[in-house]
């Protein structure tokens, strides 16, 4: 790697990187490099994100996240079925993170209460924002389509609030029930 500011951390703080990257973990990974100069010196953000994506490369892994693979009904249900206590709803829910808006599949349980992620559907980054591609959103047809069949295959209520475009702040299933 020739970047000026990869070369001047130690090897330690190098191995660190790395070891941050091959577990998938950006932001920890951007910060460690930044952290790793003083202050007054400290790269900018966007350097410093092409130098752990360079990383990424050269590790042999993807910087950018692809789309998630299509769900499927069956390993679903073996997931819910092997959750603890009784599954009392299924939900879809709009997620985002830095590289653009996805949408969890959740199954809620009544004893223990809880809720536990199945899926994450992600279908594109947030370009699609500016190039026009959304809507519709894919994700969230494909997440309500399996997610109502998945409901009505234990007999619990679907709920997806907001389906017709990503919002953090569209109540939850417990929220409503």
């Amino acid at each position: 790697m020739d970047s000026p500011i990869w070369a001047a951390l130690s090897a330690a703080e190098r191995s660190a990187v790395d070891e941050l990257i091959r577990r998938d973990h950006r932001l920890p990974a951007l910060a460690r490099v930044r952290e790793s100069f003083p202050a007054e010196s400290r790269p900018g953000l966007y350097e410093t994100m092409d130098v752990v994506a360079e990383r990424y490369r050269e590790l042999g892994l993807s910087f950018e996240r692809g789309p998630t693979p299509p769900l499927d009904l069956a390993t679903l249900a073996e997931r819910v079925e092997a959750l603890p206590g009784r599954t009392v709803a299924i939900e879809a829910r709009w997620d985002g993170d830095s590289h653009g808006w996805c949408v969890d599949l959740m199954a809620h349980t009544d004893a223990p209460v809880a809720e536990h992620r199945l899926a994450v559907v992600r279908r594109g980054g947030d370009l699609r924002l500016f190039n026009g591609a959304v809507p519709p959103w894919p994700e969230a047809r494909e997440a309500e389509t399996v997610g109502r069949a998945l409901a009505e295959r234990f007999g619990v209520p679907f709920h997806f609030a907001g389906p017709d475009e990503p919002d953090l702040d569209a109540p939850s299933w417990r929220s409503t029930s």
